[in-house]
């Protein structure tokens, strides 16, 4: 999200009298690479680029790319193999073993559905999960659309543009699939007489939210890595006892007593660290009561079981629905001393929880770290 947010910023501020730009979207991913499908790069005809479709070794060809199709004002879905031995193959020798194709969409400022303005919608609309029809390439006589269109879907009536019903009613069930996976995928389907459609179906989920329940000292790095990360930070702890300088690094501020106002949905991860027994014993059964993920809790286990005991023992039950929420101490093992990597520990333990990692070595890992094709 946080690359969204970069290139919908840059987009903005680009004067589109004098300069032209295009979008290059990762649309499939075969094998090893750097990036995954979704990706983006904001491409101008002047060379300058915000975000990034590889590690920095398909850059450069993206702009040869990018400036062709911003001048024949059409797009082009490229492949790089990087699998490839040919020397004059854009990507042989880096070793990612990995082919990915890379869609190039000029963007005229005037269509406000332009996949820039549809992503811009996505971001400013409330959390929610959005479905994106990435169309790639195109041969149905029944349908204007045309490759490097978005389809924002929402239901059947969305898909309409697409005028074959065949083609929508299996785009409906691979959207389906991919949203009950939560996995965004590559789609390509043809007809009996040999039309096709071939789309990237992206799922983009809302950014994950942090909310820090706490004032202490150790709140401010760990706010800062967040912003880093690109995801969205909230802080909830005594008005009165915040840094005013706390503000340029969080997205809200509430006070404890406004625990009702706070956007709390199933992406949302919450932090007590107010350092006070009594106060994360009060806004541990708040938290528990909310959708939140993942709940950690600063400290050493023998607090926390205190914390646990103490509640039970008043008749606030803690089940063990809830203790699989619950992150105590909170943070991976990484042997963290100092508050920045304690907070490097909680970001990195919120991240295996939310993308169901175990969070061990990635050298002990038997599988590939992203899922093939």
């Amino acid at each position: 999200m946080k690359e969204i947010k970069a290139i919908i910023n840059a987009y903005e501020n680009i004067d589109h009298r004098s300069a032209r730009v295009a979008l290059a979207t990762v649309v499939r991913v075969e094998g090893s690479s750097y990036r995954r499908t979704g990706a983006r790069m904001l491409i101008a005809d002047d060379g300058v680029w915000v975000g990034g479709i590889s590690g920095g070794c398909l850059e450069g060809d993206a702009l040869k790319r990018a400036r062709l199709a911003i001048a024949k004002s059409e797009s082009s879905l490229v492949t790089y193999d990087t699998t490839d031995d040919d020397a004059y193959q854009i990507g042989v020798g880096l070793g990612c073993n990995g082919i990915i194709d890379v869609l190039f969409t000029p963007l005229d400022p005037a269509n406000k559905h332009n996949p820039v303005e549809v992503l811009k919608s996505c971001v400013r609309a409330n959390r929610q999960t959005h479905v994106l029809v990435n169309i790639t390439a195109t041969s149905l006589e029944s349908s204007v659309v045309k490759a490097g269109e978005v389809i924002p879907f929402i239901d059947t009536n969305s898909l309409k543009v697409l005028g074959n019903t065949t083609i929508i009613q299996n785009l409906e069930t691979e959207i389906a699939v991919r949203l009950e996976q939560g996995r965004s995928a590559s789609w390509a389907f043809q007809l009996p007489d040999g039309q096709k459609l071939a789309a990237f179906i992206e799922i983009l989920l809302p950014e994950i939210h942090l909310i820090l329940m706490g004032h202490q000292y150790d709140i401010y790095p760990l706010a800062r890595q967040v912003r880093e990360v690109g995801w969205r930070v909230s802080m909830v702890s005594k008005l009165q006892k915040v840094n005013a300088k706390l503000l340029d690094t969080v997205d809200a501020l509430y006070d404890f007593n406004q625990w009702n106002q706070l956007p709390i949905d199933a992406y949302t991860a919450i932090v007590l660290m107010a350092h006070d027994f009594q106060t994360d014993k009060l806004n541990l059964p708040k938290a528990l009561q909310s959708e939140a993920f993942y709940i950690g809790m600063l400290g050493p286990r023998v607090r926390a079981g205190k914390i646990f005991d103490e509640l039970n023992a008043s008749g606030q039950i803690i089940t063990d629905a809830d203790m699989d929420r619950i992150y105590a101490p909170a943070g991976l093992d990484i042997g963290a001393l100092s508050p920045e990597e304690i907070a490097l520990a909680i970001i990195a333990e919120v991240k295996a929880v939310f993308a169901k990692r175990e969070g061990g070595f990635l050298r002990l890992r038997h599988l590939p770290i992203h899922e093939r094709t």
